[in-house]
């Protein structure tokens, strides 16, 4: 039984992802309206691949392996998905019509220093992060949490990398940062 509820819980999750992809979409197309640009959009398919493959990976793992639910592996893992949902949620709405999924900047426009950016640099890469390494472990799926852990590591060293580097040179982002 707990294998449904967790592939019901993985199915939603996707729901989600879908859903924030729409609002991306939504914002990207105004961003460029206002004389935006996107950045470094090499590494956007090896991303989108890596989030995919994770969504399908978990459930995989929980029923190849026959992955045993445990009590005390879901309540810790549980804080840490909200934890990171919470992080996602808070840079989403601090950015507004700013947020996507692609790195995205609007030419002289300062950078977003207040809500959650106040205290994390990246809470939306931070929830990512953490999201990446605990919904699997709902179901004891440790392999997927490892592998796209570190995956995601790989991912997200090249995207920080680049969006930083647009920011600094579109935004005087590393003024705002000193």
């Amino acid at each position: 039984m707990s294998l449904y509820i967790f592939s019901a819980f993985i199915f939603l999750l996707a729901l989600q992802r879908l859903g924030e992809v729409f609002l991306s979409t939504h914002n990207e197309k105004a961003i460029l309206a206002r004389g935006g640009q996107e950045h470094a959009p090499g590494h956007f398919r090896a991303m989108k691949l890596m989030h995919l493959c994770w969504l399908i990976a978990m459930p995989l793992e929980v029923y190849v392996f026959e992955r045993i639910f445990t009590w005390y592996l879901f309540i810790p893992a549980l804080l840490i998905t909200i934890i990171g949902q919470f992080l996602r949620y808070a840079a989403i709405s601090t950015l507004r019509d700013r947020w996507t999924v692609r790195i995205m900047t609007i030419p002289n426009a300062p950078p977003v220093v207040g809500g959650i950016f106040r205290y994390i640099r990246h809470p939306n890469y931070t929830g990512v992060v953490l999201e990446i390494l605990a919904v699997p472990l709902l179901h004891t799926a440790y392999l997927t949490a490892l592998v796209f852990s570190l995956l995601n590591a790989l991912v997200l060293y090249v995207r920080i990398g680049e969006e930083e580097k647009a920011l600094a040179h579109e935004n005087n982002y590393r003024e705002y940062f000193r």
